[in-house]
């Protein structure tokens, strides 16, 4: 709650309900002045005449107005106008209903029942009129009215409803805020007695979409019956693929939830085993050979890891340097090719592309190994996204549920830095609506200028220095970096991070909190771990893909060998060795995933989901440096 909605003790003025005669003067009623509604005084609010029109209830409290005034008469004209304002939302005359509960709301500020009802009001109609951020600006009120109304009246608590949760989350996916949405829903839902069939199907499509950092959190919020849902989830992510085994995991979940709405759940995903293509000849287009073949033989070299001479398939590696496309549609009839990975370089994609438009020979299941520049993707081509600014956006995501509220990103000048940058603060500045500072530095020098400078350890400097040639006496100091900031997020290579880190170290103040520093993956180099280079880079975390980090996840067998085999080997190098290993072993599993959403791949490159347009998505995990050692640990 930011603020505390304030209450006085005011007598309801007949002088201020005149206000509404000049908005009844304008309302048509089916009533004529020969033939009055029949006055009835009454007790409680809810003892209304039922089954009027929102015009009827005004002329109604107009009638009463000109009566001699009483508490019990005020008391009846409130509730006509607060269930007008009502009825005008049902009737879909969304302009009268906000002007009505505008100003009804002045006349009935001691009743916070009322006041509720019309904030509701006020929501529904703003986001009717596609208001959206004004009526989340009413539900905030509204959460605020509740939590005021409970801390000083507990005797009579008022309760959020089953309408605040389901308009929070439409304003919450209008602002893009799926996860929280998510909770909201999953409140609504289990405040809704007469939830339907399609309701629950409903929620489980929302939920089997979402990414796995994204149910982390959550799983975090903890709304009603999540750790069903989660289980299941959870089944569904790791062995939708293996129905036989699926199916058990299936039977174990109802019998341990028997009676949550999911088990409806359950009834369509105990279906038969889906249909899988059969694969036989497998082309893998890399460039082997010219200024990019280092990074074709990486990842030649993780397919072959996966395929451990497989002889039920046949894999045909060709050099997309050495190809004439033209060709390409007889050789992949002369080799009877079924399936392709590849090719990897973006100028490659879009050609493969186009071609695959013009020749059917080509219009084969497709696992590219890099997104299309302009092209759209056909129904038979998936698309395996390694884009950094996606790890940006799980770690703003993730950060901004951590109560950091001013966060700073430091970030090198290169172009991959910025996007990262740039993607970090858009997601920041959409999930809490606060800008986030961005300073750019270079190496050297410049970079400890930048730092100093982000830091405001200059203007604490310049003050020592006009402190001391005012005394005398030399003066012991220590430079005091701004107390504004309670998160870093740092961008750039793992050398730059090697130097930029100690510098923020050395330029916190001693009498401040350490401030946390997060980082992207660049930063984490699995070469400097194995030579021992982590010293200045303690307490640092980051976002990692399993193979580079030791953990649960990572293959640690092929980890070691792939390290005895090329100690030398870049990080970057190393991060298309395992796409490369992870493309082979989704070659089965992508058309599953295209027939059911909820299957994911546990790959070294991180848990990959395939989205509505075909392309797979990762989600990273964390890792940090801690005690000389790098250690995975659960942060989302």
């Amino acid at each position: 709650m930011t603020r505390p909605l304030k209450y006085t003790n005011t007598n309801i003025l007949f002088g201020t309900i005149l206000l509404i005669t000049f908005f009844l003067n304008g309302c048509s009623t089916q009533t004529s002045v020969d033939n009055r509604p029949e006055i009835t005084v009454v007790h409680k609010a809810n003892q209304v005449t039922a089954g009027q029109t929102a015009e009827e209830k005004l002329a109604l409290a107009k009638t009463i107005n000109n009566l001699a005034p009483t508490s019990l008469l005020t008391a009846q004209i409130n509730t006509l106008l607060v269930e007008s304002s009502e009825l005008f939302f049902q009737q879909q005359n969304f302009s009268k209903a906000l002007w009505l509960a505008n100003i009804t709301s002045s006349l009935v500020i001691k009743n916070p029942a009322y006041t509720y009802r019309l904030l509701l009001v006020k929501t529904k109609s703003l986001h009717a009129l596609n208001y959206h951020q004004s009526a989340y600006n009413q539900l905030q009120l509204t959460r605020e009215l509740v939590t005021y109304v409970n801390t000083n009246n507990p005797a009579t608590p008022l309760k959020l409803s089953f309408e605040y949760y389901l308009y929070l989350q439409k304003a919450l996916e209008i602002k893009q805020r799926p996860v929280q949405a998510l909770d909201a829903e999953l409140i609504a839902f289990s405040l809704n007695d007469n939830y339907s069939t399609q309701d629950v199907f409903s929620l489980w499509h929302k939920l089997e979409s979402l990414n796995q950092w994204q149910l982390a959190q959550l799983v975090k919020y903890n709304p009603p019956l999540i750790k069903g849902w989660q289980q299941l989830l959870n089944y569904s992510h790791r062995f939708g693929a293996n129905r036989k085994q699926f199916n058990r995991y299936l039977h174990l979940w109802v019998q341990r939830y028997p009676t949550h709405p999911a088990t409806l759940i359950v009834e369509q995903l105990q279906t038969p085993s889906l249909s899988v293509n059969k694969i036989e000849h497998i082309a893998v287009l890399l460039p082997l050979s010219g200024n990019q073949q280092s990074a074709g033989l990486a990842a030649q070299q993780g397919v072959l890891s996966a395929y451990k001479n497989d002889t039920a398939n046949k894999i045909h590696f060709i050099d997309t340097n050495k190809l004439d496309w033209k060709a390409l549609t007889t050789q992949f009839t002369e080799l009877n090719i079924d399936h392709v990975i590849g090719p990897l370089l973006k100028s490659n994609v879009e050609t493969y592309l186009k071609l695959s438009e013009q020749h059917i020979a080509l219009q084969i299941p497709s696992l590219l190994l890099n997104l299309p520049i302009t092209k759209k993707l056909a129904s038979y081509q998936i698309a395996l996204s390694m884009r950094p600014e996606d790890e940006a956006i799980q770690a703003a995501a993730t950060l901004s549920q951590q109560h950091y509220r001013n966060p700073i990103i430091l970030s090198h000048q290169d172009k991959v830095s910025k996007r990262l940058a740039i993607a970090f603060s858009q997601q920041w500045k959409m999930l809490t609506n606060m800008e986030v500072d961005i300073v750019y530095f270079s190496e050297g020098k410049q970079m400890q200028a930048s730092l100093k400078e982000a830091l405001d350890v200059n203007t604490s400097q310049t003050r020592i220095k006009q402190l001391q040639s005012r005394l005398k006496n030399n003066l012991k100091s220590e430079s005091r970096n701004r107390r504004d900031i309670d998160m870093i997020y740092l961008i750039g290579s793992a050398s730059q991070t090697r130097l930029s880190k100690p510098y923020i170290d050395v330029n916190t103040s001693p009498f401040a909190a350490i401030i946390p520093v997060f980082a992207t993956s660049r930063s984490h180099s699995d070469f400097d771990y194995y030579n021992g280079n982590t010293n200045d880079l303690q307490g640092l975390t980051f976002t990692q893909m399993p193979w580079l980090l030791a953990s649960k996840q990572q293959n640690k067998i092929l980890a070691k060998l792939s390290h005895k085999l090329w100690p030398k080997r870049t990080d970057s190098l190393s991060r298309i060795f395992a796409m490369g290993y992870d493309s082979y072993n989704l070659l089965n599993k992508v058309a599953v995933m295209q027939q059911a959403p909820y299957i994911r791949h546990f790959g070294q490159t991180g848990v990959l989901k395939l989205n509505n347009n075909n392309i797979l998505t990762r989600s990273l995990i964390w890792g940090r440096y801690q005690d000389n050692k790098v250690i995975q640990i659960a942060l989302d």
